[in-house]
């Protein structure tokens, strides 16, 4: 007996089908594209798996809601990295010092590279963090 095969969907084809039934799709928006254009864009679609339509929808509102980079938040992602870095560097060069060896290379190195991964997510939560601290003060 043959079990019918059925294809999981997408984690992005799941919230646009649950965006879609959450609001109509009523709306239009058209544009002009050169037939060079328009084969790029077809191109990608097909690459991704996806419809045309599909495809423009995910782009268009992926870059719809992308906020710029606030330039205090990249000061104080700046800082923050700065403070990750130097506690990291203390505390893994005392450790090194207490078991007798040295600090290597690398290490710097790896606590740099994850000082910068980190750092504008931390400070985005920061601010969020201090933005909600301040709303509810002046709720009272």
């Amino acid at each position: 007996m043959n079990t019918p095969q059925i294809q999981a969907p997408l984690p992005f084809q799941d919230s646009l089908a649950k965006e879609a039934k959450a609001e109509f799709r009523t709306k239009i928006v058209s544009m002009r594209l050169s037939p060079a254009e328009l084969a790029e864009i077809e191109t990608a679609a097909e690459g991704a798996g996806q419809s045309l339509a599909e495809w423009q929808r995910e782009t268009i509102l992926r870059a719809a809601r992308q906020r710029p980079v606030d330039p205090v938040e990249l000061l104080l992602a700046e800082v923050w990295a700065l403070r990750y870095a130097l506690l990291n560097l203390f505390q893994a060069g005392a450790q090194a010092a207490s078991e007798g060896k040295q600090l290597l290379p690398n290490s710097i190195l790896e606590i740099r590279d994850q000082a910068d991964a980190r750092k504008l997510q931390q400070a985005r939560k920061m601010l969020a963090e201090f933005l909600a601290l301040e709303a509810k003060g002046r709720g009272k």
